[in-house]
């Protein structure tokens, strides 16, 4: 697709979603918003907001990039900003379209096509979108809008500062780039809380305002640079101190001082609680990067979970799925399950739900082979991804999510009750003979079968491969000795700043043996308990800092030459 051509028109049926995308944080977006853009044919979208919505578009969505500013210039006269479109795996166009959002969004929408208009924060306080919206009005384009958290709304609340009490202050909104004398004025004979719009070298100046206005030097206030996302960052002050404040923190002089901020201003805005009201930036492992040795998919509940914490996490797959070599064995087992040859399959890993299901659709079967046969899952991860192949295990062990957890639970061989004494046993071709001896015990005949092979990865990018050794991870989760090996074998070794956690005893000697400090392992054998004791470490990390009256970083933060954290 050219950077210039939309999708050919289809029937004259167009509409027009503008979307507000919220402040930054992909969880702030609307369960409406996320409808719309799943229904969307062309999405035209701000650069700041781009990857939170792109992530709800369909595949093939023609993605519309629209951004004002020295790289893309507003059309002479008309003050709107000029737009490129893409295609869906694209992220840069090769030229700037020569027409603006308005007249793309128009056109898209003549020709029959779902247009989401996606803005950060809410399309009533943007720029544009009441133009845009008028243009829709005046050429018969139907459209509807999505309200999205303000930015000016949503920071504050993120950086812990409520913007009213009991007492129930006045609230004013000042957008300090188009803000007349008279706004000032007006805001500044108020005892009302202040909420300005600016960026974060323009903070002293927004407060100098304020105090030529008269307000006192003295009046508190925050400033908030990258507010509801993991770099966020909240300055307290008063109006006549806070340019020594950022300077003191070292935020400014800055080349990244043009960054968007968000001020609060006002005795009853409570920033003298932020202490105890800032529960973003307080989350135990607050913009950590965390490494996590695994495919995104392998890594989605684990992932999760550190974003819970207030984490970066990084997935970097150690280990390649190879089919087998010999694929008969596999095939036989197969046409096993269907002719009736065992009572259970035990599913060790998601991977081995994968590779049966592959060869389930190779011979055109589907959930339905399973029937009349107990199906085992050694944890949650395996059981959900057997559920969404459409089947529900009958056994998920109740303690240890492992092979020795598995076998806790699992039932001995009854020749009354159990017509057959088999068990298929799908697994990596490097798997432990744990499992297949314990159920050999408790008398079951086990078809061990290599249902696929694990190989080392390839290396992650250089960057990456930089920032392992270099010190820009704050911490790396070995799941197994296996990952350890492996990492270090395809991307070397983590720097010694980084925190490493381990998930048990026999990882964390891999890890030393490696020359690597061990400094947290999991109580039990358990990726979600391995991210609990990352976040008990950072915790007491953090408390350690506060109570020596150190300013709280992160690990990255203390490496040699390491550059302050800053709002990008």
């Amino acid at each position: 697709m050219s950077p210039t051509t939309l999708p050919a028109a289809g029937p004259q049926h167009g509409h027009v979603t503008f979307l507000g995308a919220g402040p930054g944080d992909p969880g702030l977006l609307t369960l409406r918003a996320v409808e719309a853009l799943a229904q969307a044919d062309v999405l035209v979208a701000e650069h700041e907001v781009l990857d939170v919505v792109r992530a709800h578009a369909r595949p093939g969505v023609a993605v519309v990039h629209a951004e004002a500013g020295p790289s893309s210039d507003p059309l002479p006269g008309t003050g709107a900003p000029l737009s490129m479109v893409v295609d869906g795996t694209s992220t840069t166009a090769a030229v700037p379209a020569v027409r603006d959002a308005a007249h793309l969004v128009m056109e898209a929408a003549r020709g029959g096509r779902r247009v989401v208009r996606a803005v950060s924060g809410d399309p009533g306080l943007d720029t544009y979108a009441a133009e845009e919206m008028l243009a829709c009005a005046a050429a018969g384009v139907p459209f509807e809008v999505v309200p999205g958290v303000a930015a000016v709304v949503g920071v504050p609340a993120y950086a812990g500062v409520p913007l009213r009490d009991a007492q129930g202050a006045d609230v004013r909104f000042v957008d300090a780039r188009t803000a007349s004398d008279r706004c000032w004025s007006e805001v500044g004979a108020s005892d009302g809380t202040v909420v300005v719009s600016t960026t974060l070298d323009s903070v002293a100046s927004a407060a100098g305002e304020l105090v030529s206005a008269g307000r006192k030097p003295d009046t508190p206030m925050t400033v908030t640079v990258a507010g509801t996302t993991t770099r966020q960052r909240t300055w307290s002050a008063t109006l006549g101190t806070i340019a020594q404040t950022l300077k003191q923190a070292k935020a400014l002089p800055s080349p990244e001082g043009g960054r968007p901020v968000i001020v609060v201003v006002g005795e009853r805005s409570a920033p003298a609680q932020r202490e105890q009201l800032a529960w973003f930036e307080s989350k135990p492992l607050f913009g950590w990067k965390v490494l996590v040795p695994r495919t995104k998919e392998q890594a989605v509940s684990l992932s999760d979970q550190l974003r819970s914490y207030g984490a970066v996490p990084h997935e970097v797959p150690t280990i390649a799925v190879e089919p087998p070599r010999t694929p008969q064995q596999m095939e036989r087992a197969v046409k096993g399950l269907v002719t009736g040859r065992y009572e259970w399959i035990a599913f060790t890993s998601v991977n081995a739900v994968k590779a049966v299901r592959e060869k389930f659709e190779e011979y055109g079967l589907d959930a339905r082979a399973f029937a009349g046969i107990k199906v085992a899952a050694v944890g949650e991860q395996t059981a959900k991804a057997l559920v969404a192949f459409g089947v529900k295990p009958d056994l998920v062990p109740s303690g240890e999510q492992s092979a020795a957890g598995l076998l806790d639970d699992w039932p001995p061989y009854d020749p009354v009750f159990d017509p057959i004494d088999r068990v298929f046993l799908p697994r990596a071709d490097i798997a432990t003979e744990t499992l297949v001896a314990g159920l050999i015990e408790l008398g079951w005949e086990v078809d061990d079968v290599t249902a696929y092979r694990t190989v080392r990865a390839s290396p992650p990018p250089a960057e990456t491969r930089e920032a392992i050794k270099g010190g820009g991870f704050d911490a790396v989760l070995f799941t197994s000795s296996s990952t350890v090996r492996n990492l270090v074998g395809i991307a070397g070794k983590p720097h010694n700043v980084t925190v490493i956690a381990c998930i048990g005893p026999a990882t964390a000697k891999t890890a030393e043996e490696h020359g690597l400090r061990v400094d947290v392992m999991a109580p039990e054998p358990s990726v979600h308990k391995l991210v609990e004791a990352l976040a008990d470490f950072g915790l007491k990390r953090r408390a350690a800092a506060q109570e020596a009256g150190d300013q709280v970083s992160r690990p990255s933060e203390r490496r040699p030459g390491a550059r302050r954290r800053r709002a990008t």
